[in-house]
């Protein structure tokens, strides 16, 4: 694997990186903190990324598990840090395009962000049209717990869409 390949893969998926990170951080510099941390994760794994697998899973995986720990961690240490530009990445694109999100989207957005991390990751993955049987490959879940969730989290968010919260 080299790095063109990488370069070249990352750009044709950026979107997905911008979508994740929209949803864990709410301000601009958390996302771009996250984005990098999610880039970072990505270039290290590259090695054994299985070329048998889609590379828009492996890094939904990625970009998933590393924004479930950036969440959850409290303290942010400093480490190590590459400008994303250098990657063909730009949180300010991602400001452009969500910024033109209808207000319906903008409640969605919120009532997603309201989830807890594992519900905000597996109604992420159903809006990107993954199957339940793609969701539980990439979160490492079975099926029917995946539906079963994905049932809950549907109602929770239609009644909560509907409450106008």
């Amino acid at each position: 694997m080299d790095e063109e390949l990488f370069l070249q893969q990352l750009a044709s998926h950026k979107r997905l990186l911008y979508k994740v990170a929209y949803s864990y951080c709410r301000h601009a510099e958390d996302r771009r903190d996250l984005v990098q941390d999610m880039v970072m994760q990505l270039w290290r794994s590259f090695r054994s990324f299985d070329q048998r697998v889609q590379f828009s899973t492996w890094m939904y995986r990625i970009a998933m598990n590393v924004a479930i720990s950036h969440y959850r961690s409290e303290t942010r240490q400093v480490r190590d840090t590459l400008p994303l530009e250098e990657f063909g990445l730009d949180i300010a694109e991602a400001d452009q395009l969500y910024s033109a999100q209808s207000d319906n989207m903008r409640t969605l957005d919120k009532l997603i962000s309201e989830l807890d991390e594992l519900n905000r990751a597996l109604i992420l993955l159903f809006m990107d049209g993954y199957s339940n049987d793609e969701i539980a490959s990439i979160m490492g879940l079975n099926a029917s717990n995946v539906a079963t969730r994905m049932t809950r989290i549907k109602q929770k968010l239609q009644t909560r869409f509907a409450e106008g919260n």
